[in-house]
C-alpha cells in the first residue's frame, strides 16, 4: 500500500495531509447525498432507496480512484448528468426511470470503450475546447434554473415564460437565507461550507415550522428494500429513437465533461489515462446500482488544494461516505429550500468554464452560445448539444476555415443534426 500511494505513508506529515484533503473533499461534495435523491425522485426513483445507491456508487468510485488510479479524485453521481437523466430522458422524453438506467448502462459501456482505446485521443482532438466548455456551462445554467424553481423563487409566468415567485412565501425566504449563508461560507473558504449551510438552513426550517409539502421518507431500515433498485435496466425499447438519441447525448456529456474536468484539476497528468478509465468503469457500476452516472466531482479540487496528491485522499472520502450511511434518518428533515442554494451555486461554478472561451472569434463563440442558452430554454441538454455541434462545422465552412477541423468534427456535427431531425419527428 505504501508503494500504491506514492510512498506518502512513510511520511507522517504527507499522509496526514492526504487524509485532511479527503475530509475536505468529502464535506465539499457531501451535499450530493441529499441532492441526488431529490433530483432522481422527479424521474420516479424512490428517494428513500436512491440515497443508498448514491452512497454505494460513491464508495465504489472512490475506492477505484484509490486502488486503481491512485488519484486524488472523488467520484459521485454527478450534478448535470443527473439533470439530463431526470428532466430530459424521463420528464421530456417520457421514458421510465428503468429505461433511463438502461441508457446510462449503454452510455457507460460506450464511455469505457472510448476510455480504453485510441478513440479517447481522437475525440479529444476533434472536439473544440469551446464546445467542451459550453457543455459544462450550459448544464450549469440549467441547474441554476432547476435550483431557483425548487426554491420557489421562479415559476411559470402568466405573461412570460418565467416570472419571479412570491417573496412572501416562507419556502422562498428560507431558500434566500440558505443562499446568502452558503455564499458567505464558500467565499470565506470554510471547509464543508455547503454541508454546514444545509445543516443551518434545515435547523432554521425546523424552528419556524417550514416544511416541504411532501417531505422525504428516509430511514436506514429502507436498506432492506434497496435491492429493488439493483439491475433494473429496461431494454425493451432499446431500438427506439428516444432511447438511441439519449444514449448518444449521454455518452457525449460523460466523455467531454469528464475529460475537461480531469484535464483541469488532476495534479499529475501521468495519471490521466487510469483516472479516465476508472471513471468510465464506475459509470457502468452506478447504473447497475440504480442511480444516474457517476462523474469526477469538481469539488475534488477542494481536496487537491488542501494537499491531496494520491489515492489516499479518495480512500478517505470512501470511508466517510460509508460512515454517512448511519446518518441517513437525519436527511428526512432537510427541506428542498436548504438544498436549492447548493444546486444554484454549483450551476454558477460550472458556468465559470466560460472564462476559457475565445469571445473574439465569433465562429467559436456562437456555437458555444447556442449550447449554453438552448439547454435551459429548451429544458433539454441534448437539444442544446445538437444545435451547438451542428452549428460549429457550419460556421467554420462559412468562415473559410474548414481545414482547421478534424474529420471527426464533421461526423459529430452530422450525427447531432440527425439527432435534431429525429427529435422533431417525435
Amino acid at each position: 500500500m505504501q508503494a500504491l500511494f506514492g510512498g506518502v505513508l512513510k511520511d507522517r506529515r504527507l499522509w496526514q495531509k492526504e487524509i485532511l484533503a479527503g475530509i475536505t473533499a468529502f464535506f465539499a461534495i457531501s451535499y450530493i447525498i441529499v441532492v441526488n435523491p431529490i433530483i432522481l425522485a422527479d424521474a420516479g426513483i424512490p428517494a428513500e432507496l436512491s440515497v443508498f445507491a448514491t452512497i454505494f456508487s460513491s464508495i465504489i468510485g472512490c475506492l477505484i480512484m484509490a486502488f486503481v488510479a491512485d488519484a486524488p479524485i472523488v467520484l459521485t453521481p454527478g450534478m448535470g448528468i443527473n439533470a439530463f437523466f431526470t428532466y430530459t430522458v424521463c420528464v421530456q422524453m417520457g421514458l421510465a426511470w428503468q429505461e433511463a438506467i438502461a441508457i446510462s448502462l449503454v452510455s457507460g459501456l460506450i464511455f469505457a470503450y472510448v476510455a480504453c482505446t485510441k478513440w479517447r485521443d481522437r475525440i479529444a482532438h476533434a472536439v473544440p475546447n469551446s464546445l467542451k466548455c459550453a457543455i459544462t456551462a450550459g448544464i450549469g445554467l440549467f441547474l441554476v434554473e432547476i435550483g431557483l424553481e425548487k426554491a420557489q423563487l421562479i415559476r411559470s409566468g402568466a405573461n412570460s415564460i418565467i416570472e419571479l415567485g412570491s417573496l412572501t412565501n416562507p419556502m422562498a425566504l428560507l431558500a434566500l437565507f440558505g443562499l446568502v449563508l452558503s455564499l458567505a461560507l464558500y467565499l470565506r473558504g470554510v471547509t464543508g461550507s455547503f454541508f454546514i449551510a444545509i445543516l443551518v438552513t434545515t435547523a432554521v426550517a425546523q424552528v419556524f415550522g417550514i416544511k416541504d409539502p411532501t417531505p422525504l421518507d428516509l430511514d436506514f431500515a429502507h436498506i432492506y428494500d434497496y435491492p429493488q433498485l439493483l439491475l433494473q435496466a429496461d431494454f425493451h425499447n432499446a431500438l427506439s429513437i428516444p432511447f438511441l438519441l439519449s444514449v448518444f447525448s449521454m455518452s457525449m456529456i460523460m466523455i467531454f465533461e469528464t475529460m475537461g474536468l480531469l484535464e483541469g484539476i488532476l495534479p499529475d497528468r501521468s495519471k490521466f489515462s487510469r483516472t479516465f478509465r476508472g471513471s468510465a468503469v464506475t459509470t457502468i457500476i452506478s447504473s447497475l446500482l440504480g442511480t444516474s452516472p457517476t462523474v469526477a466531482a469538481a469539488e475534488s479540487a477542494a481536496g487537491i488544494a488542501s494537499g491531496g496528491r494520491t489515492g489516499l485522499m479518495a480512500l478517505t472520502a470512501a470511508v466517510l461516505f460509508a460512515v454517512s450511511l448511519f446518518f441517513i434518518p437525519l436527511l428526512s428533515y432537510v427541506p428542498q429550500a436548504a438544498i436549492s442554494p447548493v444546486i444554484i451555486i454549483t450551476g454558477a461554478m460550472m458556468m465559470q468554464q466560460l472564462q476559457h472561451m475565445d469571445f473574439q472569434d465569433f465562429s467559436e463563440w456562437f456555437p458555444a452560445f447556442l449550447v449554453v442558452v438552448l439547454i435551459p430554454l429548451s429544458g433539454s441538454i441534448s437539444t442544446g448539444l445538437a444545435f451547438g455541434f451542428t452549428a460549429y462545422p457550419l460556421l467554420k465552412l462559412m468562415n473559410g476555415r474548414s481545414r482547421e477541423l478534424h474529420a471527426l468534427s464533421y461526423g459529430l456535427g452530422f450525427l447531432f443534426l440527425m439527432n435534431l431531425v429525429f427529435q422533431a419527428s417525435f
